[in-house]
């Protein structure tokens, strides 16, 4: 397979380069989300929706844990793309080994604490009985993954913090194909139920995740990674946490709320956790094309502050924000026209459908607002600044959202009412976080220390 060449993110235009690197992390994602769709799709068609419910019941739980990884993985992107800006080789070896290593216990670590405390943590999220044990079997079958799940994302940092954001997308492209043809042999043609698309999932992943390494012990490129060399570097590690720990804490908010979220969505039974799933399916296409402009904006951040060129950060941001936009509109407005034929995929009953469209109509109202919180926090980030953004997700996501769900949802129990929670909390992260950046001024201070 080729390998990507290595890109300079310090010199030339800007506009293409984030452009270019955005799209296939965007694309990586949406073609994450169509996989996993495609279990929903696959249990909603042909075991029911009560299997569907207790898949998509799964989804906050499980994107937490994704979101983990990748908050912690965004600790490696730092490390090593401002390594690679001051072309600082030794420190650029360290990061990457000490990262392959980390991510290997970490995944290790989450497997065994969630094997353990599955059934606990799915007791709390109010799953009517006719779906808890198919909801436990696929969490406790999907957990064996973790380690594999998490090798990959610290993996993908590591391609991404060297410019190259399409090997991760067209080995991510394999695996998933494989997912979806294991898929249907599991469900469709052996018989299997949620533990079918579970394993699936687990097989494919794992083709990912050593297809990477793989590359990664052949490429010709700084980011090489040789066997001897994997040990952990306790300066590195320390420094990765610093930003990771950070990082993985406010993508874990978000999840954590909508674990909270969800459990107000089961208390409605299981045709409204069918449409809530349904829409948070369908909503993550928009997700995963924002978001990717938050990670540009970190990648850019972090080579062009380890270069010296703060004027190029700025403009770093500027752009993310700006062509972030212009594609949030357009994946979103695709969205909305296509609403229908897109529920159908996932289910044919007219009630989830109703459930689905109020929920997908609240989620995009509140995009343009996550995509400023994204790509600022990811600037932040790129100057070593992480505690800050995750501190505001915490007050203005999780916080905000139990408060909520406590108090404003039970006045008036309706989904509306649990969406409606969306937009108003983001636009409050959103504030806060420009806030944070006009008083901090990172770029600023950093010219002086430079001069």
């Amino acid at each position: 397979m080729a390998v990507a060449r290595s890109k300079n993110l310090t010199i030339g235009s800007l506009w293409d380069k984030i452009l270019l690197f955005a799209l296939p992390i965007a694309l990586t994602g949406i073609l994450q989300q169509l996989f996993n769709s495609a279990d929903m799709a696959i249990v909603g068609n042909f075991v029911g929706t009560e299997a569907q419910a207790a898949v998509g019941s799964n989804a906050p739980l499980i994107t937490l844990l994704i979101n983990m990884f990748m908050g912690m993985a965004i600790g490696t992107n730092v490390v090593v793309s401002t390594a690679i800006g001051r072309g600082d080789k030794e420190a650029i070896s360290k990061g990457v080994h000490t990262s392959i290593l980390m991510s290997l216990i970490g995944g290790l670590i989450v497997m065994v604490l969630g094997e353990v405390f599955s059934k606990p943590i799915l007791s709390l999220l109010n799953i009517p009985d006719e779906v808890f044990d198919m909801a436990l079997t696929y969490l406790r079958i999907y957990i064996l993954g973790m380690p594999m799940f998490f090798v990959y994302n610290f993996e993908a940092a590591i391609f991404r913090s060297n410019g190259d954001s399409k090997t991760p997308l067209i080995v991510l492209a394999i695996s998933g194909l494989l997912n979806v043809v294991l898929n249907v042999l599991f469900v469709v043609v052996i018989g299997m139920k949620v533990e079918g698309v579970a394993i699936a999932t687990i097989i494919s992943n794992s083709l990912s995740t050593i297809v990477l390494f793989i590359i990664l012990l052949n490429t010709k490129q700084i980011v090489r990674v040789t066997f001897k060399k994997i040990r952990i570097d306790v300066k590195t590690m320390w420094a990765i946490i610093k930003i990771g720990v950070p990082s993985s804490i406010q993508s874990c908010m978000y999840s954590v709320a909508n674990i909270i979220l969800q459990t107000g969505t089961n208390s409605l039974g299981a045709i409204a956790m069918a449409g809530a799933s349904t829409a948070n399916n369908i909503t993550a296409f928009a997700w995963f094309a924002l978001s990717s402009f938050g990670q540009a904006s970190t990648t850019f951040t972090g080579q062009n502050n380890g270069a010296g060129n703060m004027k190029r950060c700025r403009k770093s941001l500027y752009l993310s924000l700006g062509i972030g936009m212009i594609v949030l509109v357009v994946v979103a407005s695709l969205l909305m026209l296509f609403s229908d034929s897109l529920f159908a995929i996932f289910n044919k009953d007219p009630a989830v459908w109703e459930y689905a469209r109020i929920g997908m109509y609240f989620i995009l109202l509140s995009y343009p607002c996550s995509l400023v919180q994204d790509s600022c926090s990811g600037y932040l980030r790129g100057f070593g600044h992480s505690l800050v953004p995750a501190i505001i997700a915490i007050l203005c996501i999780c916080v905000f959202r139990i408060i909520w769900i406590l108090f404003v949802f039970p006045a008036y129990n309706t989904y509306s009412s649990i969406a409606l929670v969306y937009p108003i909390s983001l636009t409050m992260t959103a504030v806060a976080t420009v806030a944070a950046l006009l008083i901090m001024r990172p770029a600023k201070k950093r010219e002086r220390e430079i001069e």
